[in-house]
């Protein structure tokens, strides 16, 4: 099959290459990819800003495909509804054992794997995802859940193609998350830093929600975006924003914007960090920039309940993606173009249509057991 890959002792290059497709473990699922969203956690690994923790790990943690095979234990409710689009997210397994899992807290897991990173991941034409952290998508042309429990569904005239449901799974989903951990009260004044994928999906359910969006970047096209998609304001950063901010998120990988984003607070106010990397903080001066409780807080991952949460929000309000869409064969280019600001909204990466239905592939041969090793001993 083909596919895209990072070499661990290479940052900065993303290498085109044939892998054999694979073959799910007796807890997986096999999904041909439709579709896969281009993420700036993707650039932060293929840049080693974040080390490849498999070498030549196939990047990609947003991918939206058909289901080809299941593995011999998935059964009961892991096993998707026939015909139903399969998602495969950035969050691939925690213990389920830990202080963290057992209160519902798996996103701080110190034993999780992530899709893209410890295993490979979406810029291929296969993938495979363990079946308890996928998620069923709605049902193209019909209505359908959302989530992997069972949500509200679309109407057939209201349904998402795969290229639209790409960026729900990371930039919708951590968005989903950041914009919890940032405390917004009802009709609150949001202020979102950065205004890429995850950004422009928060903004649009943060308005649905009824909250006054502020959008801070200094990019004018992402300013006319968050015009058209209903902020109040948008402006670059330094200006600040018209009115005091009740919430902030900092979608931005850049720390100078910490205290920033702070001081636009008014009392009591929260400001999440929300990536994954994060340039130096500047030194902060307590009165101008936290005095009068307010809050800083990062972000880390998230939960599979966040996202069925966020899926079942999606599915009840529409969000419209904004999309720059890239043929496969040009993976690498949109992770240039991503790194350069070139990106508008969303980067997706459309997959070629095989001209075949796929075959699925010869699960492994069980191995036998070791004989038992020759002590000299006989029978009494």
């Amino acid at each position: 099959m083909a596919a895209w890959v990072v070499s661990a002792d290479r940052p900065g290059r993303l290498e085109r290459t044939e892998l054999p497709v694979p073959v799910p473990s007796p807890d997986e699922l096999l999904v041909r990819v439709r579709a896969c969203g281009v993420c700036r956690t993707d650039l932060h690994v293929r840049d080693h800003d974040l080390l490849p923790h498999q070498d030549r790990v196939v990047p990609g943690h947003e991918a939206v495909g058909d289901l080809v095979a299941t593995g011999s234990e998935v059964t009961g409710e892991q096993r998707p509804r026939a015909g139903a689009p399969i998602g495969i997210p950035w969050l691939r397994g925690t213990c389920g054992a830990c202080p963290y899992c057992t209160r519902g807290r798996e996103n701080l897991c110190l034993s999780s794997r992530y899709t893209g990173w410890d295993a490979d991941g979406g810029y291929a034409e296969y993938a495979t995802v363990p079946a308890e952290y996928a998620y069923e998508l709605p049902t193209a042309g019909s209505a359908g859940s959302a989530g992997s429990a069972g949500s509200p569904g679309h109407s057939a005239e209201e349904a998402y193609s795969a290229e639209e449901l790409a960026p729900l799974l990371c930039a919708g989903i951590i968005g989903y998350r950041a914009l919890r951990r940032a405390d917004l009260p009802a009709g609150g004044r949001l202020g979102i830093y950065g205004f890429g994928a995850s950004a422009h999906l928060v903004a649009q359910l943060a308005l649905a929600e009824g909250a006054t969006v502020h959008v801070l970047t200094r990019s004018p096209a992402a300013q006319t975006l968050a015009l058209e998609l209903g902020a109040a304001s948008a402006r670059d950063a330094l200006r600040g924003p018209p009115e005091p901010l009740d919430s902030a998120i900092l979608f931005a990988p850049a720390g100078d914007l910490v205290p920033v984003g702070l001081e636009a607070l008014g009392s009591g106010g929260t400001l999440a960090v929300a990536g994954i990397h994060l340039s130096d903080i500047p030194p902060l001066d307590y009165r101008k920039h936290l005095f009068r409780e307010r809050t800083v807080r990062s972000v880390t991952a998230n939960t599979r309940e966040d996202g069925r949460a966020f899926l079942s929000a999606a599915a009840e309000h529409r969000l419209r993606p904004t999309l720059s869409r890239y043929d496969f064969a040009a993976a690498d280019t949109a992770l240039d173009d991503l790194a350069a600001g070139r990106v508008h909204g969303a980067a997706v990466l459309r997959m070629p249509v095989p001209t075949e239905p796929p075959e699925p592939p010869e699960p492994p041969e069980p191995s036998e057991p070791p004989e038992p090793p020759d002590t000299g001993g006989g029978s009494s």
